[in-house]
């Protein structure tokens, strides 16, 4: 079956279901080997520039035509059977209306699956119906079923850690300042954290700093769609140098941290189960492993 992935998340589920791509998109890099597949879409933002720099040609994007285009020529040579898109935002990969689109103008007989995942559970299912719509099903349920299990053994570390219930902010961009939504208030909620500034499910979206203030988090993590570590340190200036910063609880008890929001908090695929392992040191560090260095770090407080 002749696969064309256009999001991380979905390449890796493809992968996890143990099937090989035929395209991906231009982000698509886990397993390593999936870099190397033809790109089926490009970005009409530059990836590199600062946080400020990258929301601005996103609205711009969004003004003239979208953040991706689909390169049709890659799309048609790889005369896909299944072509697996998303709904869930139209800054994190191309559109499934675009990609609708192009089938239709290309004349693709092919089936476009789209995820729109809003929860851990959700993902799940989008690993079931993948595997239904990639004639998987029975390693599809071997992947749920090892996933379900290792969530299990995170909640019961959490939960034996025991503590207090802190207030967690886990930042999705940092100019402006946006708090994650979507899978990530439920995965803090199973920790034993709260996400009040959030609901489950609800879509990531900017704060004023005055409420996040307001709200005082007790844990803070840094991870902004897109950003490895690397990235984020270069602009967290963003989030440190506002006025209050130093004054966080997070930041006061030395409970703030980044953490890859490119590979592992914005990616609703398998690795979401790593990236719960993560937020659980981040709250409870003595219960859980601490993460690789290129994963997450804790952030060191400024002195006056």
């Amino acid at each position: 079956m002749r696969v064309v992935s256009l999001l991380p998340s979905a390449t890796e589920i493809v992968y996890a279901l143990g099937v090989e791509p035929v395209a991906t998109s231009h982000e698509c890099d886990y397993p390593p080997r999936a870099a190397d597949l033809p790109d089926a879409n490009r970005a009409r933002v530059d990836p590199t520039a600062s946080a400020g720099e990258i929301d601005a040609q996103v609205l711009d994007a969004e003004e003239s035509g979208g953040v991706y285009a689909i390169r049709k020529d890659v799309l048609a040579e790889a005369d896909p059977d299944v072509i697996v898109s998303q709904g869930i935002c139209d800054v994190c990969a191309v559109d499934e209306v675009l990609v609708r689109e192009a089938v239709e103008e290309l004349g693709l007989d092919c089936e476009v699956v789209t995820t729109d995942p809003h929860s851990l559970s959700d993902v799940l299912d989008d690993i079931e119906r993948l595997g239904t719509a990639l004639d998987r099903e029975a390693r599809a349920a071997e992947v749920v079923a090892d996933l379900r299990e290792r969530v299990a053994d995170i909640e019961a570390r959490a939960a034996a850690a025991g503590g207090d219930t802190p207030r967690v902010a886990v930042f999705d961009w940092t100019d402006p300042a946006m708090v994650a939504g979507h899978w990530i208030p439920g995965m803090v909620e199973r920790l034993g954290g709260e996400f009040g500034l959030q609901e489950r499910g609800a879509a990531s979206r900017p704060f004023e700093w005055e409420e996040i203030r307001a709200y005082d988090p007790e844990v803070a993590v840094v991870a902004p769609c897109g950003f490895d570590l690397a990235q984020t340190a270069a602009n967290l200036g963003d989030l440190t140098d506002r006025e209050g910063w130093d004054d966080l609880a997070a930041v006061r008890n030395d409970r703030a941290f980044a953490l890859d929001g490119h590979r592992f908090v914005n990616r609703p695929g398998p690795r979401l189960v790593e990236t719960m392992a993560y937020l659980g040191w981040c709250l409870s560090p003595d219960a859980f492993d601490a993460p690789p260095a290129d994963a997450a770090r804790r952030l060191e407080r400024r002195v006056a």
